[in-house]
């Protein structure tokens, strides 16, 4: 398993997968609503943002060349803190094919080897309350609690 910098040609890519992400999310909470009706309707430039944004990166995860989901990371600083550099996972999915054989801790192991190479002090990620499995599986790859986010809806 190998993370490949996304480039241009691969925002379609990347655009597909998050879809399957975002709308996996919708379940948990209202306020996960997709506004789009398929990942053909959704613009890259969210993603093609990203190109040009120094601390947000996205990765394809490639296996034997086939690409099999994606990762997205944001380097971040809290100046404040003693240890205040973090790498954050904002997304990371892998095809439902792919999943349960391994590759989503490969990439969390992997992204752990990047945050180190770049002197982070620490990994963040974030999931919905009500997502087990992705709760199991952070926990599982030796992520603790920090915080917790709320959400209030203004309608």
């Amino acid at each position: 398993m190998e993370l490949v910098e996304a480039d241009e040609s691969d925002l379609d890519a990347l655009v597909e997968r998050w879809y399957d992400l975002a709308t996996a999310m919708e379940r948990y909470s209202a306020l996960n609503e997709i506004a789009y009706a398929d990942a053909g309707s959704v613009p890259d430039d969210g993603f093609r943002a990203h190109l040009d944004d120094p601390d947000v990166t996205d990765y394809l995860v490639v296996v034997d060349g086939e690409t099999i989901g994606f990762v997205t990371l944001e380097t971040g600083d809290r100046p404040s803190r003693e240890r205040g550099r973090y790498l954050d996972v904002v997304n990371l999915e892998i095809d439902p094919e792919h999943r349960n054989e391994g590759y989503g801790t490969a990439v969390v192991d992997r992204v752990t080897e990047m945050a180190r190479e770049a002197d982070r002090d620490y990994v963040t990620v974030s999931c919905e309350w009500g997502n087990d499995g992705a709760r199991r599986f952070y926990r599982d790859a030796g992520f603790e609690p920090k915080q917790v986010t709320y959400a209030r809806s203004l309608e």
